[in-house]
């Protein structure tokens, strides 16, 4: 039983990557628009109510995939430097980690102008209707780069999620000229390495 947490920042591919991979294995994808989108035409964009059932679907979906021994992609927006998102996903994968699965981690990079193209590709606005504003999206996508979003790829910068990321085998992908089918035939072949030929926790395969 694994679940494979898809990171990197907004418009990188992640939701396409993770159908791709899901497509072509035994794993199901729960994406984090799947809980955004429904509560946002509820409640609100980052409303209280918002932020709390936010929080405890994705708990639940998690726990469930965990308890029926479900293969699980779950993508997310991770901003390294911050502890609280580091205690987050701490929390967010400990169902699977007690139920004695294994937790991968998926980074996916790209410059952004690739970002910016991707934001307004017909698939992501389709399945993500907050994204439809365009020039709010943009503005996003451009707002969100003053966050570290992804791994520093020379190991100099130390984050709150090292310790995490370090205890989990981690593939670093630049995806600015692949196709979502590409980097997921690339992380399938990671995945399905055997337990000696896998990456090193400690220092990942940063590719």
């Amino acid at each position: 039983m694994r679940l494979l947490l898809v990171i990197g920042p907004p418009a990188v591919g992640k939701m396409s990557v993770g159908r791709e991979i899901a497509a072509r294995s035994n794993f199901g994808l729960f994406h984090n628009h799947h809980t955004i989108e429904p509560l946002v035409e509820i409640f609100g964009y980052g409303t209280a109510p918002f932020l709390v059932l936010n929080k405890e679907f994705r708990q639940r979906v998690i726990e469930e995939a965990a308890r029926h021994n479900v293969d699980l992609i779950f993508t997310l927006v991770w901003n390294l430097q911050d502890p609280a998102d580091a205690a987050y996903v701490d929390q967010l994968v400990a169902p699977f980690e007690e139920a004695g699965g294994e937790i991968w981690v998926l980074e996916l990079t790209a410059d952004l102008d690739t970002r910016l193209a991707r934001n307004r590709g017909e698939s992501r606005l389709a399945a993500k209707p907050t994204k439809r504003d365009l020039e709010w999206s943009d503005g996003n996508v451009r707002a969100m780069d003053a966050h570290q979003l992804n791994t520093d790829p020379t190991g100099c910068t130390l984050t709150p999620a090292d310790a995490f990321l370090n205890r989990h085998p981690l593939l670093r992908l630049d995806t600015r000229d692949l196709a979502a089918a590409q980097v997921a035939e690339t992380a399938l072949h990671w995945l399905g390495r055997t337990p000696e030929d896998r990456a090193s926790p400690q220092t990942g395969s940063r590719l």
